[in-house]
């Protein structure tokens, strides 16, 4: 073999080695890319999920605000009904008050109503002998009545009268007035308590108010606002 012959092997030779080169950096230079491509497509499919998750987390988020909002607004909307209705049932209480005031200024029917209230008293206690308080005021009616009521308990209850301590030194509150209508008052009425002061029996026309609007208190609200739920 002559040295063409060697110069023309050799050149077949690096042409083959060259091409398989070339096509093995090919090779490389595709698997590369598609790896490249898929391992992209992983983390451009990892960062939409991670949006997403971010998009659904402040959603969840913002609903729930909104849910609180709402039930904030809900229950300030209940509150101020509530609080309508309170007023309104309020002043019909006060409005039941100032009404008290005339029930003293008919003297033949106020006096018969404390006669009422000292029997009604009596058989509460059931004490052989009482206190009495009234009013300033009603003193003279207090004293006039409070022997016949005795009597008319015995005979109600079959026991011997008791006896009726009147105090005439302290006595209940006097009738409110425009003037100062935050100091104590009492639209009259008694006040029965046993001599030792354990037993007390209430018995003024604003006590009997307060337990009359307390235990009328769902009927007038059913009546003045119905079955509507707030």
């Amino acid at each position: 073999m002559n040295d063409a012959d060697v110069s023309k092997q050799i050149q077949q030779m690096v042409r083959f080695i060259r091409q398989e080169a070339e096509e093995k950096a090919n090779e490389i230079s595709v698997s590369s890319e598609e790896e490249f491509n898929i391992e992209k497509l992983q983390l451009v499919e990892a960062e939409k999920k991670k949006i997403r998750q971010e998009y659904e987390k402040k959603e969840k988020q913002v609903d729930v605000r909104k849910k609180i909002e709402y039930s904030m607004q809900l229950n300030a909307s209940r509150i101020k009904v509530l609080q309508a209705q309170d007023d309104v049932v309020n002043s019909m209480k006060e409005a039941a008050s100032k009404e008290l005031l005339n029930v003293s200024q008919d003297h033949h029917g106020y006096k018969k109503l404390l006669k009422d209230l000292i029997i009604q008293s009596l058989l509460r206690l059931k004490e052989p002998a009482v206190l009495l308080r009234c009013r300033k005021e009603d003193l003279h009616l207090v004293e006039a009545v409070s022997g016949s009521a005795a009597q008319e308990y015995a005979d109600k209850a079959n026991v011997h009268s008791p006896e009726i301590i009147v105090d005439t030194t302290v006595f209940l509150p006097p009738a409110p007035t425009h003037f100062n209508p935050h100091i104590s008052s009492c639209s009259g009425g008694v006040v029965l308590a046993s001599r030792d002061g354990k037993i007390v029996c209430e018995n003024t026309l604003d006590a009997r108010l307060d337990v009359v609007f307390r235990k009328k208190l769902p009927e007038i609200r059913r009546k003045l606002f119905g079955q509507v739920a707030v």
